[in-house]
């Protein structure tokens, strides 16, 4: 079957013309991705600005304006717009200060093929997240942590948003969520975009973090 136009748009941000382009071969061959480059934080927010993206593939470090600070940015500008930060960093700090911005998930350059790359921003543009598995032991250590600390309230969210809440924690895309609760995908993207809002968070990630500190995970 022929798929008619492009279905996900892709902004690439890199400043490494050679990786850009061993991307660009992958998920420009796809009919379903429209990818626009750019190579630096400036140029990537004045894109999201003209038209956002469903995804964004951001690199950690660049020249300028750090990932971190573009992924905080293109969310204030785009909340909607899933955030995969592609890099070479391995450094906890990046993955955490990354999922504190707002980013849907964290691969690491040197781990995954650009194959991985396209199947990655088909699941965050479905609505998952994502990490490189040598990266989630890191958080699972943070997990631990922060369950040893005080944890924030849930108070403020109703009992439907808790449910989609439980359900973003274990990894279910809005699809999924919509499925078990009987809903729209569009009430699901409602609730998550409210429930975010309350706890004054920019991902699912970081809300999945929240659920596990809270031991929501635990409860019916």
């Amino acid at each position: 079957m022929t798929i008619q136009g492009p279905h996900i748009r892709v902004l690439l941000v890199d400043d490494q013309e050679l990786f850009r382009r061993g991307v660009s071969m992958v998920l420009g061959a796809d009919e379903s991705l429209e990818l626009i480059e750019v190579n630096d934080g400036d140029q990537a927010i004045a894109a999201v600005e003209e038209t956002p993206p469903d995804v964004v593939l951001l690199d950690v470090r660049m020249p300028g304006r750090s990932g971190v600070e573009v992924c905080a940015a293109i969310k204030a500008i785009s909340p909607s717009t899933g955030i995969i930060m592609l890099t070479a960093s391995d450094e906890e700090r990046d993955l955490y200060d990354s999922i504190k911005s707002g980013a849907s998930g964290y691969l690491l350059k040197d781990g995954s093929t650009y194959d991985q790359v396209a199947e990655a921003v088909r699941l965050v543009a479905a609505g998952q997240s994502l990490i490189s598995p040598s990266m989630a032991t890191k958080l699972l250590e943070e997990f631990v942590q922060m369950s040893r600390g005080p944890a924030p309230g849930a108070g403020n969210l109703t009992a439907r948003e808790l449910q989609v809440l439980r359900l973003v924690a274990r990894g279910q895309s809005n699809r999924q969520i919509a499925e078990e609760l009987f809903i729209s995908e569009n009430t699901v993207k409602n609730h998550i975009r409210n429930m975010l809002e309350k706890l004054q968070m920019k991902s699912r990630m970081e809300a999945a973090m929240f659920a596990v500190r809270s031991n929501l995970l635990d409860e019916s």
